[in-house]
């Protein structure tokens, strides 16, 4: 079959199985959202027909590579077979070579229909490094923390309102306890990929929500465009009193393991301070969690106000965190922001 661009190879059915024959560690760093890991050879093998392709000669390598994959052939026909019953797959290498090939006439041989992605997973990521600047209205959701604007924007989704989950997607909270109950996050690249991919998946005529988060995610940070494009963007801030923060942060926390809660508070015990950090250790063993939330609050809700820097957020008060009752509020000042 012909080799597809990567527009046609990302529309074509969602059914049909996409299979990545790169080495798993190169799937591992990052992949297309959906992709399953078909590999065609093992990291190991990888590497000694690239140092044999560099330091001996191509030809060498070719004949090194097809040694290894002779004894495969039956045992990925397998694999491919159980993946796709109906015999339609994708399929991409790095660049659309010599390894997608080879998969696509071994599958092609056993009947398959295969699509081949012509510039391979590279194109894919030249995609998404393009994404992140390309310009789109955004609406960001600011609030110190404990205001509940996680649960704001998944009310917001649910009223059909564009929203993008950053935090879901990074698999963090953003706070120094944000990786408490999370998945491991994904790393730099894949959260990139999964990034462009939604991004690319919005409207471009509607305000797409966003939750205001610093540049980093954890482990992980917002592409410089796109956080740009966040800064700049009209900031819908809630403003809910520290009180009722308090009680929604200590319900939260103290279904928590309190070792994760205690290594969390080490880890900021630069910035809480000796005598905080001593308190706040204290009221984890005591099972207060509202006053070692009331203690870490102390420094979040400076270095949130801090960062809002010259920015002209406009301001929703509420006495709840009811994320209901906070959506329609956040709703009501968003149609004030685009009617102005």
């Amino acid at each position: 079959m012909p080799r597809l661009s990567l527009q046609d190879f990302l529309h074509t059915s969602p059914d049909i199985p996409l299979l990545d024959v790169r080495a798993p560690l190169e799937y591992a760093q990052g992949h297309i959202p959906g992709a399953v890991s078909f590999p065609l050879f093992s990291d190991e093998e990888r590497a000694r027909i690239g140092t044999t392709y560099k330091q001996v000669n191509p030809d060498k390598a070719v004949l090194m590579g097809l040694d290894m994959f002779g004894p495969k052939m039956s045992r990925m026909v397998q694999l491919a077979q159980k993946l796709a019953p109906a015999k339609q797959v994708r399929v991409h290498c790095w660049r659309g070579g010599m390894r997608s090939g080879a998969v696509q006439w071994l599958l092609e041989l056993a009947g398959f229909q295969v699509q081949l992605l012509n510039k391979g997973y590279k194109d894919y990521r030249h995609f998404a490094l393009t994404e992140f600047a390309q310009p789109r209205p955004l609406l960001v959701l600011g609030g110190l923390t404990g205001s509940g604007k996680t649960d704001v924007l998944h009310e917001l989704a649910r009223r059909q309102q564009p929203l993008l989950d950053l935090e879901g997607l990074a698999h963090h909270k953003g706070s120094a306890f944000g990786s408490i109950g999370q998945p491991a996050q994904p790393t730099q690249e894949q959260f990139e990929n999964e990034l462009a991919w939604l991004l690319a998946d919005l409207p471009v005529s509607a305000p797409v929500w966003v939750e205001d988060e610093s540049r980093t995610i954890g482990s992980v940070h917002v592409p410089p465009p796109f956080f740009a494009q966040m800064q700049a963007a009209p900031l819908v801030l809630l403003e809910i009193p520290r009180a009722v923060r308090v009680q929604k942060l200590a319900a939260e926390y103290g279904r928590e393991d309190a070792g994760a809660l205690a290594t969390s508070i080490l880890r900021i015990r630069k910035r809480l301070g000796g005598l905080a950090t001593k308190e706040a250790l204290a009221a984890i063993a005591e099972d207060d969690m509202e006053k070692m939330v009331s203690l870490v609050l102390d420094y979040y809700d400076k270095t949130y106000t801090h960062s809002l820097g010259a920015r002209h957020p406009l301001r929703v008060p509420s006495d709840t965190c009811d994320p209901a009752v906070n959506a329609e509020l956040v709703l009501r000042a968003a149609r004030q922001l685009v009617t102005a």
